[in-house]
């Protein structure tokens, strides 16, 4: 999880990635950061995140997105 809150914060470093759950909803990521954050994911966890797993829910939060990497480190 730590990992995954470096990433985001080398991609938006003035967002409080530990508490914020909103992170879509509220507008902090724009489809620019989505794109960085999935290519970062990718590179870091040698994964491949599909098209399905890109819906708002998955990206509100860091530990969203830590769920969403085991789910699909397991695959």
């Amino acid at each position: 999880m730590d990992r995954i809150i470096e990433i985001l914060k080398d991609i938006k470093e003035d967002v409080d990635f530990e508490n914020r759950t909103d992170l879509i909803d509220a507008g902090v990521l724009d489809s620019f950061d989505i794109l960085q954050i999935i290519s970062a994911l990718n590179d870091e966890y040698d994964i491949s995140i599909p098209a399905s797993e890109i819906v708002p829910k998955n990206f509100n939060s860091a530990a969203a997105l830590y769920a969403m990497v085991q789910r699909l480190k397991e695959e």
